[in-house]
């Protein structure tokens, strides 16, 4: 029977999703726009909510994704998405 290679992660804690967030906020911040972490659910999604001019920003997918959900999970693997609600 071959061995399952990839093995899940637990996720990571709210003080680490805090200060990965922390590293990007300045770049929002910039924009006049900032999220707050909603929680981090036991399945590894991260919920965040955008504020200010990233509520309402046309660009708001692209930087979930790509700003924010992509690196977070290269830097913690435990993380399976990232919902703005």
């Amino acid at each position: 029977m071959p061995e399952d290679t990839e093995m899940l992660q637990p996720p990571p804690s709210r003080e680490d999703v805090e200060a990965f967030l922390d590293l990007i906020r300045p770049g929002l911040i910039a924009d006049n726009g900032n999220l707050e972490l909603a929680g981090v659910d036991s399945d590894g999604t991260v919920r965040i909510v955008f504020q200010g001019e990233c509520a309402h920003c046309p660009a708001q997918l692209a930087t979930l994704r790509v700003a924010i959900e992509e690196p977070l999970c290269r830097a913690h693997p435990g993380v399976v998405a990232v919902l703005a609600v």
